[in-house]
């Protein structure tokens, strides 16, 4: 029997696995690992925003029908943008920023953290081609494309061709 770290010494601190700290230790808005997977975390954030804020103008599409959320309270409206200040956009402006909100918060949770983290990782470990590679590449798959797509055009005037002879009678 081997005698590993962790059973010689328990009281060794590091000499325990890491795990992440407890969601009650750390702060509402805190970044978990904040400097690692920088961009992927991004993407993935400004990815999910964008169909919160495309479902949040859908909602404001589907509000705006009803004549009571589409008047303007008290003739306000957002200077810059032009906005009039509605029921309706006040409801929909809402479900985005507790969208956005969620959004951050489910980003910063361990395990999506941790896999957005590995992404980057292996994102960075790709060779990706260069451009005359990808030229070459594409330039194999538009003349494959043409040349099946030759190939099938002839078959099937051959095919109909014969299938006319067969029902028609006529050649």
């Amino acid at each position: 029997m081997t005698i590993t770290p962790e059973k010689k010494d328990p009281g060794n601190v590091e000499s325990l696995p890491l795990s992440p700290p407890p969601e009650a230790s750390r702060g509402f808005l805190s970044a978990y690992k904040e400097d690692q997977g920088r961009h992927a975390r991004m993407a993935a954030f400004w990815t999910v925003v964008f169909f919160v804020g495309f479902g949040c103008r859908f909602l404001h599409d589907l509000l705006v029908r009803w004549p009571a959320l589409r008047e303007p309270l008290g003739g306000l409206r957002i200077p810059i943008v032009g906005v009039e200040v509605t029921a309706a956009f006040l409801v929909s402006m809402g479900l985005f920023l507790v969208g956005v909100l969620l959004v951050q918060r489910w980003q910063q949770k361990p395990r999506v953290a941790d896999l957005l983290i590995d992404t980057e990782a292996e994102l960075k470990k790709v060779t990706w081609p260069k451009g005359q590679e990808v030229w070459n590449a594409s330039l194999v798959v538009m003349i494959s494309v043409v040349i099946l797509g030759a190939l099938l055009a002839l078959g099937d005037l051959f095919l109909a061709r014969i299938m006319r002879a067969l029902i028609l009678g006529s050649p």
